[in-house]
């Protein structure tokens, strides 16, 4: 019988193990894929540490890209996806009942499942992100088109959506782009260079970013992705940083302010750079890092709009592709930002993108 491997989470702080287990026939209304791609997200680092609870034993891991190796006939006539197919598993399972998912809100669901959420040993094994299979329901999956690299894909599977989906309650709230004159993005790790890429192409005129040092990766990064200024916390005082935000929109502020660092102490910073009536979008805190004092008078006099931002939903996804569609310009960066680990190699992986060594840690087929 073929087996395959996938890394089992057993606690919190404890190294990965690598389990082997066969590989099923799939149940009606799933599909099999073989990995492809599975992204390692800041979540599943939080998640690793202790920081945000899991049933354990747990297959964690929620941004698996792989090839559709078996599929039912009738999920395949209905939802338009067959065996060969690349594809996104996208995690969350709203329930479509509760208020939330009634009025359109579903990533919000009150009831929320995931797709990664089955213990390891129980058939068919294969649930997270970091396995030579993943076994999904259909109706989680977007197809991504032919000539799209999967690997560009899966770099920000989860951040792309996340991003879109951010802004997308934003507009709700009278967002508009293509009117922002200056959005600063807080953190250049994976969410906040998506939003770089984001924000640029949707015309916004100066995209600063706000991170550890001016002349590292991140920076280059950030840079080539569309970032028109590089603010480093570690090589210039606060003051001067909200004093340069301030200076590049007639001396009042930044329209728009993306959280994607994830540190508690840059939502403070992030109100004070907003001009009045200027928009925080927060999605990028993410776990349970402690809290932080802030200047709530500032909301108030400013006016702010404060939008915080957790989830996706499968149309954020499908967003996303069609996003990389349309801009194949930054195909080749997005995919330079892989650092890429096989199976075996998940507790070096984990390590690596804990310490900040990598933009985007990557688990992929081991060769051969």
């Amino acid at each position: 019988m073929k087996t395959g491997k996938t890394a089992v989470m057993t606690g919190p702080d404890r190294p990965f193990e690598v389990r082997e287990y066969p590989v099923l026939p799939v149940p009606g209304g799933m599909a099999r894929m073989k990995l492809i791609a599975g992204g390692v997200c800041g979540t599943d680092v939080h998640i690793a540490k202790g920081r945000l609870a899991v049933g354990l034993p747990a297959c964690i891991g929620h941004e698996f890209v792989g090839k559709v190796e078996e599929i039912g006939e009738a999920d395949s006539v209905r939802y338009g996806i067959r065996a060969g197919d690349n594809v996104i598993v996208d995690i969350a399972v709203p329930c479509g009942e509760c208020v939330l998912c009634k009025e359109g809100n579903d990533a919000n669901c009150v009831n929320m499942g995931v797709t990664n959420g089955g213990m390891p040993d129980v058939a068919p094994h294969f649930y997270g992100g970091f396995g030579d299979y993943n076994y999904s329901p259909v109706k989680n999956l977007v197809k991504l088109p032919q000539g799209l690299d999967p690997v560009v894909a899966c770099v920000f599977a989860c951040p792309g959506p996340t991003v879109i989906h951010a802004c997308g309650l934003g507009a709700k709230a009278g967002l508009d782009l293509s009117k922002v004159n200056v959005a600063v993005v807080q953190g250049a790790g994976p969410v906040g260079c998506f939003a770089v890429a984001y924000l640029a192409a949707h015309g916004v005129k100066e995209v600063l970013v706000v991170c550890g040092r001016s002349g590292d990766r991140r920076a280059a990064v950030a840079r080539k992705l569309g970032a028109t200024g590089i603010l480093a916390y570690n090589e210039m005082p606060m003051n001067e940083i909200l004093n340069y935000v301030k200076s590049k929109n007639g001396g009042i502020g930044a329209d728009l302010v993306f959280e994607a660092s994830g540190n508690p102490a840059a939502v403070p910073q992030g109100m004070e750079m907003l001009r009045n009536r200027g928009m925080y979008l927060v999605p990028g805190q993410y776990s349970e890092s402690g809290g932080i004092e802030i200047r709530p008078q500032l909301i108030t006099f400013k006016a702010l709009s404060i939008i915080g931002s957790s989830q996706y939903s499968m149309a954020d996804v499908h967003e996303y592709v069609n996003f990389l569609c349309g801009h194949p310009e930054l195909h080749g960066t997005v995919k330079e930002l892989a650092s890429c680990y096989s199976v075996d190699e998940v507790n070096r992986a984990f390590e690596d993108a804990a310490s900040g060594r990598n933009i985007k840690t990557v688990i992929v087929p081991t060769e051969g």
